[in-house]
């Protein structure tokens, strides 16, 4: 029997989904720590949190890029 091939990508993009909860937790304890009010706390912690998933981002490519030239 042989695995198709694009099931290590969808068990991969499953795992992506636990990174979600993952950046709103560090992005809001991140903002409130350095806030006290609402507004400046969820304003603080949306542009932490796309900081977080662009160097995410950034990182898998790096490594797909290094997975790639081997």
């Amino acid at each position: 029997m042989q695995i198709p091939a694009y099931l290590p990508v969808m068990f991969a993009a499953a795992m992506l989904w636990y990174s979600a909860p993952l950046v709103v937790a560090v992005s809001l304890v991140c903002a409130a720590t350095r806030q006290e009010f609402m507004q400046p706390i969820l304003s603080h912690a949306a542009r932490f949190a796309v900081w977080i998933v662009v160097f995410m981002g950034l990182f898998m490519a790096l490594i797909s890029l290094l997975q790639w030239l081997a």
